[in-house]
């Protein structure tokens, strides 16, 4: 009995343990050149988005908010920046520890790459790869968790 007892509370910590890791991504993220924060959030259907929160500089010069301007499709150029959802569609892959088969929208050129994110043993600074085609050429960013008040 005992033996059936200590199985079960294994299975329970590795379903647990699971969970974790899977989630260690939620949260609010300040970009690496410090411009805006993402707010990464688990959906219903175990998959992961990130909206943009906050930009430091949310204004255009003709006091207007701040636009998606370099967007090609012509339909979502008056949508504001503020609540975009930039990160969409990630997928956590337990066996490369990353989230990945998501994508990343980049609003200052209005491009949309694939995308991985991953963890190097610091659970305050994510790993952000965005690429065209294959993962080997593109490029990785850090950012960091924003901590406290958002």
């Amino acid at each position: 009995m005992k033996k059936y007892l200590l199985s079960f509370a294994f299975i329970l910590l590795s379903i647990a343990s699971f969970g974790q890791k899977q989630t260690k991504i939620v949260g609010t993220w300040l970009t690496q050149d410090g411009d805006s924060k993402v707010e990464i959030t688990q959906n219903e259907d175990g998959g992961f988005t990130g909206q943009i929160i906050w930009l430091k500089n949310p204004i255009e010069e003709d006091g207007t908010e701040k636009l998606d301007k370099h967007n090609p499709d012509s339909e979502l150029k008056t949508r504001k920046i503020k609540g975009l959802e930039m990160l969409k569609n990630f997928k956590y892959d337990e066996d490369e520890a990353e989230w990945s088969d998501g994508t990343i929208y980049d609003p200052k050129s209005g491009n949309t790459y694939k995308c991985y994110m991953w963890f190097d043993g610091n659970p305050n600074k994510l790993n952000v790869k965005g690429y065209i085609g294959f993962s080997l050429i593109g490029k990785k960013v850090n950012w960091t968790r924003v901590l406290g008040d958002v």
